[in-house]
Parts: C-alpha cells; sequence; structure tokens
C-alpha cells in the first residue's frame, strides 16, 4: 500500500467541487454537481424553447417555472427590447408551443419601465396569432396582473383588426379556451367595431343570429354564415363542409360527420391539423393503403420544408406524432385505435429530418455524445417524449446531414449506441432508449477519445448538463483532448433542460452553449464547425 495516489500531480477536479480559481463563475446544479454560470439570457432562450410546464428528474414544474419568472423579470429590469427579441425568436416556431412565449410577454407587459410596455406593445400581434393564443394570454393576464391600459389598448386592437375575414376565422374555429371565450373579451375590452362587419361579427359572437340571414352578409362572414345554415341544417353536413370551407373544429361539433365528411375535411385540413388527425382519420379509413390519392396529399403537405416552416410545425411535434401514430393510439390522448399505414410512418419519418434546418456537409469529422443518463428518462412538456428521445433524434439529424460522424453515449461511461445514418429516427431512439440509465459523467466522452485517439473535429454534447459524477471536470478533459490529439477540437453543448447551468468554459473561444429544440440548431453546429460563425 502507498500514498502514490494523492502525490501525484492531479490533473482535474471532481465535478463535485468548483475549479479552483473560478469560483465566482460557477454555480453548484441540481444534481450536486459544479458547472459554469450559465447567465440569465442564455436560461431566458431555454426556458423560452422548452418550457417549464414539466418536471425534470431534478426539478419540479413549480420550481423550473418559479426560476423562469425570476429570469425573466431580472432580463427586463435589465434590458426589455432584448427580451422581446428573445421571445419573437422563440415565437416564430422555434419553441415547442406557444406557452413559454405567451407567458413571458405577459410578464414583459408588466416592467416597470416605458420601454417594457412599448415591447410588449409592438411584439403583441406577433406572438399572439390565433384565438387559442388569445385565451390562453387572457388567462395568464388575469392571474398575473389584470387589465390595466396597455392590456386594454392590446386587446382592443386584436379583436377590431382589420383583417376581419381572418378574425372571424378565429372567433369561429376557438370560441372558448382557458375559460375565456370572446364574448367575456368582447365585454372586457369594450370594443367598438370600426366597419359593419365587424358590427355583425360581434353580434353573432355575443347573442348568436336568432335568424340566419337570407344571403351571405359578405365574403368576410361566409364561414359564419355556413356554420349557423349547418347548425340549422346538419343533415346537409357535405354541403356545408364543401361550400363554406368549414374546418373539423367547426363542423364536428354541430354537423353529422361520416366517413365522406372526414374525406371533404381531409382535402383541405392545414398542416398542423393533419399531424394531429393522422390516427383518427385512418381509423375512419380515410387513410388506407390502398388510398393511394390521399397518401399522396399526406407526403405533399407533410414532405415539404416550404409547408412545414409556414405552418410552424416544430420538429418536437412530427416527432410526437410519429411515437404516436406507430403506437396504434397506445399513446397520446385518443381514445381512438388504428393499424398504422406503413407509408405514412415512412412520411413522417422524412418529415422530421426536413422540419429541421441542415445545409450541405461541411466534411468535418463529427462525434455525438447523447447524454443517456437516468436523469435523461424525464419526460419534457406535454410531448410524450424524454430528453434522451429528442437528443437522440437531434443528434441523428445533425448526422444525417453529414459524412463523418460518430453517435456514442455517455452516461458513467462512454457507450456504443449502435446509431448509424442509415437507422429509422424510430429505431434510433430505441437503441438510445435501452440504455437510458446511470449516472452523468461528459468527461467521459473526451476520456474515449484520448484512449483511441479519435481525431475529432467538432463533438456535439446532447444533454441536461446536469454532469456530476466524474474526477475532472469536462472542460478539463477538454483541455486533454486537445493537448494529446487536437488542439483545434471545437466543442458544442447543447442544452435540453431549463437550467441555469453550462458545460462550457466562458474562457474559452472554442466552446459553444446552443438552446435546446431550436429547429435551426443543426444548421447553427455546421455552421460552426465549418467557421462560418
Amino acid at each position: 500500500m502507498n500514498y502514490k495516489f494523492f502525490t501525484n500531480k492531479k490533473t482535474g477536479t471532481p465535478q463535485s467541487q468548483p475549479i479552483p480559481g473560478r469560483e465566482a463563475e460557477m454555480i453548484q446544479g441540481r444534481s450536486g454537481g459544479w458547472m459554469f454560470d450559465a447567465g440569465i439570457w442564455k436560461m431566458l432562450r431555454r426556458c423560452l424553447l422548452i418550457g417549464t410546464t414539466q418536471s425534470t428528474y431534478y426539478a419540479g414544474k413549480q420550481e423550473l417555472t418559479e426560476d423562469f419568472v425570476t429570469v425573466v423579470r431580472q432580463a427586463i429590469a435589465e434590458n426589455p427590447s432584448r427580451v422581446a427579441e428573445e421571445i419573437l425568436y422563440a415565437s416564430d416556431g422555434r419553441a415547442i408551443n406557444n406557452s413559454a412565449p405567451i407567458l413571458a410577454l405577459v410578464l414583459l407587459s408588466m416592467g416597470e419601465a416605458p420601454e417594457a410596455k412599448k415591447a410588449f406593445a409592438e411584439i403583441f400581434p406577433s406572438v399572439v396569432r390565433t384565438g387559442s393564443h388569445f385565451y390562453e394570454w387572457l388567462n395568464y393576464t388575469k392571474s398575473l396582473r389584470g387589465f390595466g391600459k396597455v392590456v386594454r389598448e392590446a386587446g382592443r386592437t386584436w379583436l377590431s383588426r382589420e383583417d376581419v375575414k381572418g378574425l372571424a376565422y378565429q372567433l369561429l374555429k376557438y370560441q372558448q379556451r382557458h375559460n375565456f371565450c370572446h364574448r367575456d373579451a368582447l365585454r372586457l375590452f369594450h370594443v367598438k367595431p370600426p366597419t359593419p362587419d365587424h358590427q355583425m361579427l360581434f353580434e353573432w359572437v355575443v347573442k348568436g343570429w336568432e335568424e340566419l340571414p337570407a344571403e351571405i352578409p359578405s365574403e368576410a362572414l361566409a364561414q359564419i354564415w355556413w356554420y349557423e345554415w349547418l347548425k340549422r341544417n346538419p343533415e346537409k353536413t357535405h354541403q356545408a363542409i364543401t361550400k363554406g370551407h368549414l374546418t373539423h373544429e367547426m363542423a364536428a361539433p354541430v354537423g353529422r360527420m361520416d366517413k365522406s365528411a372526414w374525406q371533404l375535411l381531409f382535402n383541405e385540413m392545414p398542416i398542423g391539423a393533419l399531424l394531429r388527425n393522422l390516427g383518427s382519420l385512418t381509423e375512419l379509413g380515410v387513410l388506407r393503403a390502398d388510398e393511394h390519392y390521399n397518401l399522396g396529399r399526406v407526403a405533399a403537405v407533410l414532405n415539404n420544408k416550404e409547408h412545414l416552416r409556414k405552418g410552424r410545425i416544430h420538429p418536437i411535434d412530427v416527432l410526437k406524432a410519429l411515437k404516436t401514430y406507430q403506437s396504434g393510439g397506445r399513446l397520446g390522448r385518443s381514445k381512438k385505435t388504428w393499424n398504422p399505414v406503413d407509408r405514412i410512418v415512412d412520411i413522417l419519418e422524412k418529415a422530421v429530418e426536413l422540419s429541421f434546418e441542415v445545409v450541405e456537409p461541411t466534411g468535418k469529422v463529427f462525434m455525438h455524445a447523447v447524454d443517456v443518463s437516468g436523469s435523461m428518462a424525464s419526460l419534457v412538456a406535454d410531448m410524450g417524449l424524454s430528453c434522451c428521445e429528442i437528443a437522440t433524434t437531434m443528434a441523428l439529424v445533425t448526422a444525417k446531414a453529414e459524412t463523418n460522424y460518430m453517435i456514442r453515449g455517455f452516461a458513467t461511461n462512454f457507450r456504443n449506441l449502435d446509431i448509424t445514418a442509415k437507422d429509422s429516427f424510430s429505431s434510433a431512439v430505441a437503441k438510445a432508449s435501452n440504455q437510458n440509465f446511470g449516472g452523468t459523467d461528459a468527461s467521459v466522452a473526451y476520456d474515449w477519445m484520448i484512449q483511441n485517439k479519435f481525431k475529432a473535429d467538432v463533438v456535439c454534447f446532447w444533454t441536461d448538463s446536469e454532469s456530476w459524477a466524474g474526477y475532472k471536470h469536462p472542460s478539463q478533459a477538454l483541455s486533454q483532448y486537445r493537448k494529446k490529439v487536437n488542439p483545434d477540437i471545437k466543442a458544442v453543448y447543447v442544452t435540453l433542460a431549463p437550467y441555469r447551468i453550462t458545460l462550457v468554459d466562458p474562457k474559452d473561444p472554442l466552446s459553444w452553449d446552443l438552446g435546446g429544440f431550436d429547429p435551426g440548431t443543426p444548421r447553427i453546429i455546421q455552421m460552426l464547425a465549418a467557421g462560418e460563425l
């Protein structure tokens, strides 16, 4: 027995301790490990993109949301215009849903500085786009602050917009949500109708049409007229859907819905509704292996990058739809069951890839280190997907865009996941999930690459950043790798949880921290690899 272990020069600091001399830059994560402080702006972006409505492995949703609200308020006090930019960035199809940006919007309206009120008013119509968003905003506003001048002006403007046809569509499609209906909103904001069409629309909202006008009053109110006509003639559902261009939210509650009615709805179904109703349409027989025309329309809509972008379809929505559809109704909220059509599964697999942004191959060598520790088994928001599943998907998308790569998993060791670019997203997710256990030590990725002399140009970590189990910090392991293998390697850490921690050494110009679930992340990683950023 000897004391060589103690007298040998130490090359690292256990992750349970801060790095000596860097204590002021580090904070202790919920796992007990010490990591660098990401700061309020990185945490703000993470919270906006990821949301905090679901508990993680280390924290409950109440605690996470309280942290989110605190950070938003700190950021508003520091720079309300920058907060508005972050809200817009997340709301424009990058957040997994619009709830976190809407909550932050309400907090922005509560800022004390005039700049905060001004920023709120400027971005309001770009964030609150639909009737559903409007109800959600009303609910949060009532609970958190009440209806002052700036809020009333925003509500009045939204309800008196110049596009009456678009407004009528929203008021008809979303007649109530979040304990509010539009009649409540009209009374709350005392909206004065600016045109006769607005006047007639508001009368319909408040008291309905006791008598149906003999003719359609105007093009702007055509859908309202056909909806009211259908209520009085439910046996003529097909005619109302065809001539009134009604959506399923409008027709289903009042019409007689059979397979033919759903076929008519399918013919004009928007991309978001189509994605959510694939299972129901299969169960009804609208989507079958021998319905070539219908399957062709599904492919034309879901396998079109422009349609995905315009519809603000988030990749995680597509991944959720894929997982739910393959389950035949065993997963998700649907009470229906169906036999999945193989071609639709293929279409959804392709749609997942298309919904992310990538560029041409860079020719660089990538090492993708996917966090498969136990904490990554936690579900994300209401997606029904785990952090591990999403991390694997995002890593695979990035790998599929390149030719030189390796995908491995890290916990307290660096595991072979047997995932290649030829894997489907379903098979890759299954492989990673089967090894989703253990503690977290991100440094093992560098140890493995040193031992195997694996010369990567870029190493990408897909993680919740709660690394705690190692005998040296990841930044120290990266420094060793640069000395022994490749001094120019770039490190990218994609954080998939709304925490204020990062594995990136702020003094390292070749390391970056990216917020999770952004569809543009794979493209940004490629641009960093190519030196374009």
